[in-house]
């Protein structure tokens, strides 16, 4: 997970990266939208288009170490009506939709095995295809601000604890690339995302 792919890796890996990041946004707007928020439609963040969604760095990350993140989606909780319940929903929507893919992708192998064993390139991006996008979903669910796992936990702590908890967030990023320098991230979530790679496939 930590090493840098080879050059046909990369390329194979560029259109599972774009699907990964957008349908991952795409999934976040969708359920706030159905949830009564107009703020994604209105920012023109409920499409497919790879642009839409694209954070450099995320995307780079993603594509070299196999998670990363992209432009969080602007939503206004003012909008639900069960406000707390309503964004748990929406955190998890992305990840959700990248699990979704996987297993998809998954189950097309296990069905039509024949031309992916036949065509080595096409097995290859299948497998990247559920490898990275299991990476944005698991590493998303991380609770470090930006990442969505900051929302969800934020839902769950004590009230006392929410202006701490705010404060840090504006230092989330630094905490977060100073955690991925480290290893710590990795060491983390790899066992958990190479595991229900297995089970996938």
């Amino acid at each position: 997970m930590g090493n840098m792919p080879a050059l046909g890796d990369l390329l194979l890996s560029l259109p599972a990266v774009l699907w990964a990041i957008t349908f991952h946004e795409f999934c976040h707007g969708y359920a706030a939208d159905l949830l009564g928020d107009p703020t994604p439609a209105r920012m023109g963040r409920l499409t497919l288009n790879p642009l839409a969604h694209l954070d450099p760095i995320g995307a780079l990350m993603l594509l070299v170490f196999r998670f990363g993140w992209a432009k969080p989606v602007p939503i206004d909780p003012r909008f639900f009506r069960h406000p707390g319940r309503d964004m748990a929903i929406v955190s998890l929507a992305g990840s959700a939709g990248n699990l979704v893919t996987a297993v998809a992708c998954g189950v097309v192998v296990r069905l039509l095995p024949g031309p992916f064993i036949s065509i080595p390139a096409l097995g290859r991006f299948v497998a990247l295809m559920i490898l990275i996008n299991l990476g944005l979903g698991v590493f998303n669910l991380v609770p470090i601000p930006p990442l969505d796992g900051s929302k969800l936990l934020s839902l769950f702590l004590p009230p006392s604890w929410l202006r701490g908890f705010f404060w840090l967030e504006r230092y989330g990023i630094f905490i977060l690339m100073i955690l991925l320098a480290l290893g710590v991230v990795q060491m983390l979530i790899t066992p958990m995302i190479m595991t229900l790679f297995h089970l996938i496939l």
